[in-house]
């Protein structure tokens, strides 16, 4: 039986970090809200008043009868499934924290475009945006990055992997946040390679994965536009 990935039409969004773990694994998924009906399919669950575990928002997966909402937890639960989780339960449960941490940054990276209220547009809030952006690319890009850097710098197991010996999804949402930094705000970026080595290795190593590769170069793919959470706004970004 196939997953069901719930999550907005036209977003690569927050559901792009389940499906490059879905993608890398060669596993069976729907991409529900791109097919026909879709969205509607979405929103019953989300309104439904009989539903026993109802999510509050998507992305979320539905293996069967079971539903799993938040990205963090829909890769804890994928993980182990697709390969792409470490074989110790221990490490199972650093994994997690980790990616609890990427789900940290992928908020500040929304903000840096919606900084007062989700309820307004871009354009309602451009000044409080460039002033959020530059806190962000000077302090906090800065800070989690070097963090990144610390965890593969520290792997016992070596740099080529976020945790443990083999690629996890960790790794794959790596990728997604350094790619999406690159659209968003390829001024800044232009050094990333230079200042985070480790962070942009991982990054590489991933789009060279086969799986990845096809993926990234197919339709199934949604580009990253204006209206996800990397946003290219060229009066927010700045040189390096």
């Amino acid at each position: 039986m196939a997953y069901e990935l719930h999550y907005w039409d036209g977003l690569q969004g927050r559901g792009e970090f389940v499906r490059l773990a879905l993608e890398d694994a060669g596993a069976q998924y729907i991409d529900v809200a791109r097919a026909s009906n879709g969205t509607n399919a979405m929103m019953k669950v989300l309104n439904s008043k009989t539903e026993a575990h109802i999510p509050f928002a998507p992305p979320f997966l539905k293996d069967g009868e079971l539903i799993v909402a938040h990205v963090a937890n829909i890769l804890l639960y994928l993980g182990p499934k697709l390969g792409l989780a470490p074989k110790d339960e221990g490490l199972r449960y650093v994994a997690h924290g980790v990616q609890l941490t990427i789900a940290d940054f992928v908020t500040e990276v929304h903000d840096t475009h919606h900084p007062l209220a989700t309820d307004l547009y871009y354009e309602d809030q451009k000044d409080a945006a460039k002033i959020r952006t530059r806190s962000f690319l000077d302090k906090r890009v800065p800070k989690f990055m070097n963090y990144f850097e610390r965890v593969l710098k520290q792997n016992p197991h070596g740099d080529t992997q976020m945790i443990g010996d083999i690629t996890t999804y960790v790794d794959l949402s790596i990728f997604q946040i350094v790619d999406g930094l690159h659209y968003a705000f390829p001024r800044a970026m232009k050094k990333f390679g230079t200042q985070y080595p480790r962070v942009a290795a991982i990054h590489d190593a991933v789009l060279q994965r086969p799986n990845i590769a096809a993926y990234v170069d197919s339709q199934r793919r949604i580009p990253f536009n204006e209206s996800g959470i990397f946003r290219h706004y060229p009066e927010l970004d700045q040189d390096a």
